[in-house]
Parts: structure tokens; C-alpha cells; sequence
């Protein structure tokens, strides 16, 4: 089956964060949002089918997860990622950063220092912090390329000053769109597993590696020593737009780290998946895996659309095209002069809301990340405004 990404699908009016939430971050609410992290595509008709099917029964009372729907994310990873999961080794969180917030819980204590690697994904931040932890930022390295590379000297001195409990790793990693090398992992979870950390991985993006770029690692699968420490979290929300339907899952190969961690879910009923994330995870991931691959061409696509028009339009831009994922890590800030001025020039002028590359911690100054998975007409429309707002 062919599907068509052309569409343009209007969200308005069905309380999409996109729009409901532009007068609380941006201050109006005349904007084009091409911010948060979900995408304007139709779900795979497989998920709304199965959820028609289900909600033809007129009962929608207390469900219990079948071994079908645990089989269909084993599946999955290993058909997807040649990672072989054993059903004891995985549980349900309900979201990822419910997850993330879950594990900082359980496996650290109020004062602990927690490691993360900026421009990171905000809510690291802002989970660490919440529940009374310490954040350290242990900031990537940029190349005169674009490439990022993790910084080992910084995360040794950290461990010897600090002697922090965990280090939440994003991989691929968000905003930048880079899916991390094997030895880089290797390196990584030996360094956190000699100081006694925990790797907490943050897979949500896994599943979105775009065509010709590398294949995704899951981190526990790369040493014995990823194996040890590492407590995966992954989901099929971003990877076939299913959000807010709250399905996710963690994997922990550790008997006896997931053993607390597990038995902890279960005593607040954290581990009970809903009856539609039950439905739809479970057609996404037996029936899904066509229009996936479709969706992630349409958006590798649109990223090289991106860079053309930019390199064209707004040399002063500079765009890396990701390997994963649907956010695009953009650098405006020479348009402009400064980072305040160029996001107020996007908003007044422009009309336009990006994520603003600061609200990922220090690396963030002078850039922004477009939410590139949505109709080309729309984001044509999009660089217009980008475009518009920066040009001299």
C-alpha cells in the first residue's frame, strides 16, 4: 500500500499542544507551530482499525496486557533492531518521561548528581531538578562539520569530582539527530559502569532512523558492560504518532536492577498499560512497519528539502540533515546577530514557532529545532516565514 504524507491535515480544534499551548510559550497564538515533537501524519490506518474494532465493544472495563501484546514489542525490537528481548526483561511505563521521572526515583536519592549531555531533550533537565536531584551537564562537542562527539575527559573529571549516581543518555540523541556509534556506547557504558552508574537510555527515537543513515544500537546490546547497568525506555508514540495514547516500555537485561525497579512499577499500578495503548501498540508494531518505512523516506526527504532551500535562500543558515528523527537542528544565529534576536525576529516577524535551541541547555545559543514531519506544502510554508524573517 502506498500512503500519501501529502496531506495536510488540519489540527486545529482537537486540543493539540501545538496550538493550545502557543499563548503560554510564545506569548500569541497567531503563530504556525513547527515546534513540539509530534507529527501532522495520519496514523497507520492498522491503529485506527484496531481501536474502531475495540471500541465496537460495549464494555471498556479493566484489561489485562495479553502475551500477544508483549510478543508484539519483543517482536518488534528484534525484527526491527536484532535485539532479543526476553518478556521477563520488559514492563510498561505510561510515556517515556514518566519513565525517565520513574527511574531518576527509584534508582537515585533526593541530592544525587545526574549526568546529561546538552543540547539534550529539556525534560532531562527538568525531571533531575523536579524531584530534587542535581543536573551536570557534561556538554557534547561540537565540529566545525556539525558532527557532535561525546566528551570523555569532561565525564572523567565530573566522576571524580562529583561521583554522580546516573548519566541519561539520549540516543539517538535529541535535538542534533545523531545516532551514537557502537564503540562510542562501548566507551560510555564502561566509564559509567567502573564509576558505579546507572545508564538510563532514552530510545524514543530508535525506530526513526531515516534511509542511508546508520541503523540504530540499543545501548544495552553493545558490551557486557552495557548490558550490567543500562535501563532502556522506548515507545511507539513518535515513531507512528500515537502520543497521546501513552504507551511506552522499558527493558532492563539486569535481573536485579529490574527486579526492584519492576516490583516498584507494579506497587503503583505504573506497569498497567490503558486499554487503547494496549490496542494500538499492538497494531503498530504487527502492522505498522510499512508505513513507517514510507514516513521515514517522506521525511528524510524533507530534510534534504530543508538544507537546499536554506543553502540557497539563507546561506548564512547552517543545516544538518539528521539521522534520526524528525527535528531538524538548525543555527539561525548569524542571520540575525544574536539568539534573542533571531527568535524575536522569527515570532514577530516571521510568525513562526520553533523550538528555541536554548531550552536544550548550553549549545543551544543560536539555534532551533523545526519539526520537519509534516506535509512538504507545510513546511514550504514554513521556510517561508524562516526565511522571510532572517533574510537582510
Amino acid at each position: 500500500m502506498i500512503y500519501d504524507f501529502d496531506v495536510e491535515i488540519d489540527r486545529r480544534g482537537t486540543d493539540a499542544v501545538k496550538y493550545e499551548e502557543l499563548p503560554i510559550k510564545y506569548g500569541r497564538s497567531d503563530l504556525m507551530p513547527m515546534w513540539i515533537a509530534d507529527m501532522d501524519f495520519a496514523v497507520p490506518p492498522c491503529i485506527t482499525e484496531a481501536i474502531a474494532a475495540r471500541t465496537a465493544h460495549p464494555v471498556l472495563g479493566y484489561t489485562h496486557p495479553s502475551d500477544a501484546f508483549w510478543g508484539a514489542i519483543t517482536g518488534w525490537l528484534g525484527r526491527r533492531h536484532g535485539w532479543s528481548v526476553g518478556r521477563d526483561q520488559i514492563d510498561y511505563v505510561p510515556g517515556v518521561k514518566k519513565g525517565l521521572a520513574l527511574c531518576v526515583c527509584h534508582f537515585t536519592r533526593p541530592g544525587d548528581k545526574v549526568v546529561i549531555q546538552p543540547p539534550v531533550y529539556h525534560s532531562f533537565r527538568s525531571v533531575v531538578e523536579g524531584t530534587g536531584r542535581h543536573a551536570v551537564d557534561n556538554p557534547l562537542i561540537a565540529g566545525a562539520d556539525g558532527e557532535y562527539r561525546m566528551d570523555f575527559d569532561g565525564l572523567e573529571r565530573i566522576i571524580a569530582e562529583q561521583s554522580p549516581r546516573m548519566l541519561i543518555l539520549c540516543n539517538p540523541h535529541n535535538p542534533i539527530g545523531r545516532q551514537w556509534d557502537a564503540p562510542t556506547l562501548e566507551r560510555l557504558a564502561a566509564t559509567c559502569r567502573r564509576a558505579g552508574m546507572i545508564l538510563l537510555s532514552d530510545e524514543i527515537y530508535g525506530d526513526m532512523c531515516l534511509p542511508g543513515a546508520p541503523r540504530h544500537i540499543p545501548t544495552a546490546t553493545v558490551s557486557p558492560d552495557a548490558a550490567e547497568i543500562t535501563v532502556t525506555l522506548g515507545a511507539p508514540s513518535k515513531t507512528f504518532n500515537i502520543p497521546g495514547l501513552a504507551s511506552a516500555w522499558t527493558v532492563i537485561p539486569n535481573a536485579e536492577l529490574r527486579r526492584g525497579f519492576f516490583d516498584f512499577l507494579l506497587a503503583g499500578e505504573f506497569d498497567t498499560p490503558p486499554l487503547y495503548a494496549q490496542v494500538a501498540t499492538r497494531a503498530a508494531y504487527e502492522g505498522g512497519a510499512e508505513w513507517l518505512d514510507q514516513a521515514l523516506a517522506y521525511i528524510a526527504a524533507n530534510a534534504r528539502h530543508v538544507a537546499d532551500r536554506l543553502e540557497r535562500e539563507l546561506p548564512a543558515a547552517r543545516a544538518v540533515i539528521p539521522e534520526a528523527g524528525f527535528g531538524m537542528w538548525i543555527q539561525l544565529g548569524e542571520c540575525a546577530g544574536s539568539h534573542d534576536a533571531m527568535i524575536q525576529r522569527l515570532i514577530e516577524r516571521g510568525r513562526i514557532a520553533l523550538s528555541d535551541g536554548v531550552s536544550f541547555g548550553p549549545g543551544g545559543e543560536g539555534f532551533v529545532r523545526l519539526n520537519i514531519g509534516t506535509a512538504r506544502a507545510t513546511l514550504d510554508r514554513g521556510l517561508d516565514r524562516i526565511i522571510d524573517a532572517l533574510r537582510q
